[in-house]
């Protein structure tokens, strides 16, 4: 009859779904941590949907990253120390102790959560053996392949860097390639030509260029991010607006060096000069000067 018809297929269904949803119990990285594997492209017929190998979902890469600074001894707080205002050196009421928690800056407060009050971030010693350069190499390592998805971005609670290197490695820190150089004036700090993303095209996407962008003027107060621009770089391939992400998975399927520069193992910052403010460097008053960062930012799968 149709009502016993209509009871074994709602039978059926009650024992599919059962099934379905056991799975998704049993899978649930399988379902949960993937895009949808198709994207919009613009074709003869108009706009259709573009099937392709499934991408996994991106994530935030610094949750599972191990920091390293080198000098080791570089952090602030041992012994304490008092630090100045980079724009009013006659306010001197920052300290730094690392015995007491309220005032010590650790490497690990550049990966905590931000938006707290106030802000928390690892800050080096001061420019105490100018003219001595004050270096730092902080290196961050996934002891795994990363797929890079986004901006790569450093938030400076100190001025931005006048002297900067972003650096990548593919072999686990055994050897080094430059990403991309930062300087107030690129010629004198490394005898390159400023560019800027914008002057890239897809047949110069792989040049390592030096840019002013985020180190140049003083508004370090208002201006804190310093970027590695992943983005622009995907939309040489995708479009301005990324809608056509097929040709860049194409191109990063086909071209091993293209994929390879969107990979990595670890990254290393490099800082080579704090901020001055100035063209000449204050030596009666070296607690203006030292680095601090407030977050790092890398997307990635």
């Amino acid at each position: 009859t149709f009502f016993s018809r209509f009871q074994f297929a709602l039978t059926l269904q009650a024992i599919w779904t059962g099934m379905c949803n056991a799975a998704m119990q049993h899978y649930p990285a399988a379902w949960g941590h993937y895009d949808v594997c198709k994207s919009q492209v613009y074709s003869d017929e108009g706009l259709t949907w573009d099937y392709m190998a499934c991408q996994p979902e991106a994530a935030d890469m610094t949750q599972f990253l191990k920091v390293t600074l080198d000098p080791p001894n570089i952090t602030c707080g041992d012994p304490p120390e008092t630090y100045c205002a980079l724009e009013n050196p006659y306010m001197c009421n920052n300290e730094c102790d690392a015995s007491t928690e309220e005032l010590a800056h650790p490497p690990q407060l550049m990966f905590d959560i931000e938006g707290r009050n106030p802000t928390t971030f690892w800050q080096s010693t001061t420019w105490k053996k100018y003219p001595k350069a004050l270096l730092v190499n902080i290196t961050l390592s996934w002891n795994k392949t990363i797929e890079l998805t986004d901006d790569i971005v450093i938030t400076f609670e100190s001025g931005r860097p006048e002297q900067m290197v972003l650096e990548k490695s593919l072999d686990y820190g055994r050897t080094w390639q430059p990403y991309q150089f930062y300087a107030t004036d690129c010629l004198d700090a490394f005898t390159m030509e400023p560019k800027t993303v914008q002057d890239l095209s897809q047949h110069t996407l792989l040049d390592i260029i030096c840019t002013e962008d985020y180190s140049r003027g003083y508004v370090w107060k208002y201006d804190k991010t310093v970027r590695f621009e992943i983005k622009d770089r995907f939309a040489l391939f995708a479009g301005p607006r990324l809608h056509n992400m097929a040709s860049l998975y194409g191109q990063l399927d086909t071209t091993k060096n293209l994929r390879d520069f969107f990979t990595i193992t670890d990254l290393r910052i490099r800082l080579l000069r704090p901020a001055t403010g100035a063209t000449m460097v204050d030596e009666s008053n070296l607690s203006r000067y030292f680095y601090a960062i407030s977050d790092i930012k890398v997307q990635g799968r």
